[in-house]
């Protein structure tokens, strides 16, 4: 194998098992092409591309639900109310993320911002499941039953996943909770908001970058698509099993460690980050 198709083998696996859990695809994605020497403007937008492989495996795992949705699209109420509040919880980050996207990626997609989100995430977590987690009250068992309003509401708290380190299953996971949907609802509907969300970025991307890729580049972007997707499938598996028993406080504090590394290493010079 290639030293290019290694790299996308890696990068493939770590977009796959972070995409959903609460500590950060892009954040890592950031990182560990940096420490692999591959951060251009044409890793960016391979980072976005695999990111929809990663969205085929929750496709993939509720497939009977989206194709009950599809065919009931015109007839179900509950598969109407299903799409509308998709649609309404997209917008937010759809509008802020074209109009601060480029502002973001020129000053944010660095080690230090990232490494920085990953600490306070881990902090809000811990405030969420340990302090405010004590007193909010589940009104939401069942993504069903969610309005357009509680849809909104997770939409907003998906904008601040526009920050990378942050994580975009984070913020709608937590702020779902804080919202008063249930663990399982608050997951799942994240999951769901992925579908919408990661589509438009990576069509978004690839059509803007277009000028960047050559029919070269297919093979290399297959395989980190392809592993992205079977490593996402294993992991949100593994994730709707662990969230029946446990909280996210392991997520919190393996963010906070991890920022402290990066911090560390920075600040030190023992790793040179240049992305």
């Amino acid at each position: 194998m290639s030293d290019s198709y290694l790299i996308a083998v890696i990068l493939g696996i770590v977009e796959g098992l972070t995409e959903f859990l609460p500590i950060s695809s892009t954040g890592h994605l950031i990182l560990a092409g940096d420490l692999l020497g591959f951060h251009d403007e044409k890793a960016k937008v391979f980072e976005i591309a695999i990111q929809t492989g990663a969205m085929l495996a929750i496709v993939w795992e509720y497939r009977r639900r989206f194709l009950g949705v599809a065919t009931g699209a015109f007839s179900d109420p509950v598969a109407q109310r299903f799409i509308i509040n998709l649609i309404v919880a997209f917008i937010p980050a759809a509008v802020l993320g074209l109009a601060f996207g480029s502002l973001i990626k020129s000053y944010l997609f660095f080690a230090v911002p990232v490494a920085l989100a990953f600490i306070i995430g881990g902090v809000i977590i811990l405030w969420v499941e340990r302090g405010k987690g004590l007193e909010r009250k589940v009104r939401i068992d069942n993504v069903d039953d969610m309005t357009w309003q509680d849809a909104l509401k997770v939409g907003i708290a998906q904008t601040f996943a526009l920050i990378p380190g942050t994580s975009r299953s984070g913020a709608t996971i937590i702020g779902g909770m804080l919202f008063g949907l249930s663990r399982k609802a608050a997951t799942e509907f994240s999951f769901f908001l992925a579908v919408p969300t990661l589509v438009a970025a990576g069509a978004y991307s690839l059509l803007k970058h277009r000028a960047l890729l050559s029919a070269a580049d297919i093979g290399f972007f297959a395989v980190g698509f392809v592993t992205a997707f079977i490593s996402a499938f294993i992991c949100v598996r593994w994730l709707l099993r662990y969230i029946a028993t446990h909280d996210f406080t392991v997520f919190a504090w393996y963010r906070i460690a991890f920022g402290l590394v990066v911090l560390a290493t920075s600040y030190s010079g023992v790793v040179r980050w240049v992305a």
